[in-house]
């Protein structure tokens, strides 16, 4: 395998339990079988490999602290998609005018709802979807236009802001079209963000009209309208909820429906709209933020446009033959910027939902189809945390399969492992092993974009065995428009993000404490610095955060401190290693990594999520486990532990079992004697957005953890 690959096959191929002799001769099979399929693949097609060693980026100059770009950018960096299109509704203007009548935006038809109990008790909704129904570009144009519109006639400013807290559909990419049509600055807010966070959004960015839906508007912000003084207009994409009684006077509800029409009757002859500059704001993205309250980033058109540029030129050939399935959050950057490549290529985007998106999803009533069966795209985007679930839920069925079947699995996942480490297919493997776990994402997923969170080396080689796709695993930030790099789709190798885009450098900056230099050898390492078009403007009303996370060079360039930790491999590509704010100094002097010791342990069976903590006053790691269920149950039986599932996780038996499976493990993947966590809180609870625990994108919230378990914090370091 190439040496930049940081896991070698051998490392992470499955344990077999098949009798020796009979191993040999299926060896014996598959050897002939690679060497007849060898001789056409050596003289019909291009090694992937020899493509996956071929240099990607270099630096500019011959400085330790040189920039780094894309070999497809070394004489300038890439800003527009289109010539003469360089703000987005100019975008969606030329992509209007190319796509007119092709299918754009879709949503699944709600056939039937209803409540089903579960035997625990509790009542769980389900619904059955019927087909999907599309709207053309045309048809998406129009109500783009008619909804900016009618936005203008209820006293919507040019240049002023206006709130989106609404679930990821079509509606949301349509309202924010006519934003960036009448340049209106669309403030995000996640769906799930708390309360406190959403109050702070609203008012600091003193809007007077919001776009949410009935459920949200229920269930999130009928409590806290009273603490947004300036809020004027409510306006529902999904028809009128019944009113209630505690809404505050001034506040007017209004359907996008009625704004819409509004808008077509309105003559707005003698009142031209304010058609956006490349220099302003498009998005002001309040991100969910890991430490503290949320932040609102500044995006310019200007942002966006050399974000996507450069993303779309990762992505081969992608054009009208393409599906892309959103269910993400468009509130977080690398769905908004994935759909907007989608949109100004072609491509159709159907909508879906985390809880609706394959046929054994929560809310999807047994026997019929999730949305990826229905709508089988071709293009995904997904975060770490989702794929580890895959990727955890696919093994625990390999493993309840019978010895031949599981077995027989297991030969083909190891021996496909090899041949992509040589960069071949297996189209047999593919067809007659792995078809039905393809099929779990529809069966036509070519490529698969992951962001927001570090992707385990295991997790990507299974979903680039099981889905027979190449994952193409990015890094960037709210701040760099969620650009900075992404891996080649012909690149295997794992444990890396790619090489820069053609819209950015990198350079690597000296952090001393951390022990980390961009003269390094064998290969240069510092904190990550994210150059180019695609770096934001700031964050809303905070120039101190802003000054102390941005800069401007001598050329007029921005550049982004992103506080991660990188290192460069001789063929350009990037590896996240660090992050300054997970490292933690011991009492005795030694820095552990947090991120890397959850690395090294998140993806046991037994870990459905996990949070090393440290600090130094104390000579130890300790850590707060969220266990699989299934798992934690299976090793109570064996060691004759009785007791709810609360009883287990609270107990200190339990606790001390699982820390013996956690030690093993951590020796296992060359964790220091102190790194690995010496105590561990088992929590009975699962960490969701809706806890306050995690991000939207599943990062940690470390500060709200810390203040969650503080009493458990005290405990493991012996204070009563």
């Amino acid at each position: 395998m190439n040496n930049h690959a940081s896991s070698k096959p051998s490392t992470m191929k499955l344990k077999q339990t098949i009798n020796p002799i009979l191993l040999y001769f299926i060896h014996v099979i598959i050897s002939l079988y690679t060497i007849l399929t060898y001789i056409p693949f050596y003289f019909f097609s291009e090694s992937r490999q020899e493509k996956s060693n071929q240099v990607k980026a270099k630096p500019v100059n011959s400085k330790p602290d040189s920039a780094y770009r894309s070999i497809n950018s070394l004489d300038g960096l890439a800003s527009v998609l289109y010539p003469g299109c360089d703000t987005l509704d100019k975008v969606f203007m030329y992509a209007k005018n190319k796509f007119k009548d092709k299918r754009l935006l879709g949503t699944r038809e709600i056939l039937n709802e209803e409540d089903e109990v579960q035997p625990n008790g509790k009542i769980f909704k389900k619904v059955i979807l019927g087909q999907y129904n599309w709207l053309s570009y045309e048809d998406v144009f129009v109500q783009a236009s008619n909804f900016g519109n009618g936005l203008q006639m209820l006293g919507q400013k040019p240049k002023t802001n206006i709130a989106i807290f609404c679930e990821t559909r079509a509606e949301w990419m349509i309202a924010a079209q006519a934003c960036f049509m009448y340049n209106f600055q669309l403030v995000t807010l996640y769906a799930t963000l708390g309360g406190p966070a959403i109050v702070h959004g609203l008012n600091e960015t003193e809007v007077t009209n919001i776009i949410t839906s009935k459920e949200l508007l229920q269930t999130k912000l009928k409590d806290i309208v009273s603490l947004v003084p300036r809020l004027r207009h409510i306006i529902t994409v999904d028809g009128k909820p019944a009113t209630w009684s505690e809404l505050p006077k001034g506040i007017v509800v209004h359907t996008m429906t009625t704004v819409q029409a509004l808008g077509t009757k309105a003559n707005t002859e003698n009142e031209p709209q304010s058609k956006p500059l490349p220099s302003d704001i498009a998005v002001i993205m309040y991100t969910s933020g890991s430490t503290g309250i949320p932040k609102g980033v500044m995006i310019s058109h200007s942002n966006i446009i050399a974000g996507i540029t450069g993303m779309a030129r990762r992505i081969p050939k992608v054009g009208e033959e393409d599906v892309y399935i959103g269910y993400l959050p468009l509130a977080h950057v690398l769905e908004l910027s994935a759909e907007l490549v989608c949109l100004s290529h072609g491509c159709r985007i159907g909508y879906s939902s985390p809880q609706t998106l394959a046929d054994q999803s929560s809310k999807i009533k047994k026997g019929s189809k999730g949305d990826t069966s229905m709508l089988k795209p071709t293009l995904m985007a997904a975060v770490p945390e989702i794929m580890d679930r895959i990727y955890k839920n696919v093994m625990n069925k390999v493993n309840e399969m019978s010895s031949f079947q599981r077995n027989l699995f297991i030969l083909a996942y190891n021996y496909k492992m090899e041949q992509i480490s040589k960069g071949r297919s297996t189209p047999l493997c593919d067809r007659l092993v792995f078809r039905k776990v393809r099929s779990l994402l529809g069966g036509n997923i070519r490529l698969l974009l992951c962001g927001g969170a570090p992707l385990s080396a295991t997790t990507q080689r299974f979903m680039n065995i099981c889905f027979c796709c190449p994952v193409g695993q990015g890094y960037g930030l709210t701040e760099s428009t969620g650009a900075g790099t992404i891996t080649e789709v012909w690149d295997y190798n794992t444990g890396r993000v790619g090489a820069p885009l053609v819209c950015c450098e990198i350079k690597l900056k000296n952090w001393e404490e951390g022990g980390y230099f961009n003269t390094d050898k064998p290969h240069p390492r510092g904190e990550i610095l994210i150059g180019g078009r695609n770096v934001t403007m700031g964050y809303y009303k905070n120039e101190a955060k802003t000054k102390a996370d941005f800069f401007e060079d001598e050329n007029g360039q921005r550049w982004l401190c992103t506080g991660d930790i990188g290192e460069f491999d001789p063929d350009g590509c990037l590896k996240i290693i660090d992050r300054k704010k997970d490292l933690v100094k011991l009492q005795a002097g030694e820095y552990v990594s947090l991120g890397k010791v959850e690395a090294a342990l998140k993806n046991l069976p037994l870990i459905d999520n996990i949070c090393a903590y440290a600090n130094s006053y104390h000579s130890y790691v300790i850590g707060f486990v969220v266990p699989n269920q299934k798992e934690l149950t299976e090793l109570a039986r064996k060691k004759g532990l009785k007791g709810t599932w609360e009883e287990l996780c609270n107990s200190s038996e339990m606790e001390n079992e699982v820390l013996k499976v956690l030690s093993e493990a951590a020796i296992s993947a060359s964790l220091e004697k102190f790194e690995i966590p010496v105590k561990i809180r088992l929590s009975p609870e699962p960490w969701t957005p809706e806890t306050g625990l995690v991000t939207d994108a599943f990062k940690l919230k470390r500060k709200e953890l810390k203040t969650h378990y503080q009493a458990d914090i005290e405990r493991m370091y012996g204070r009563k």
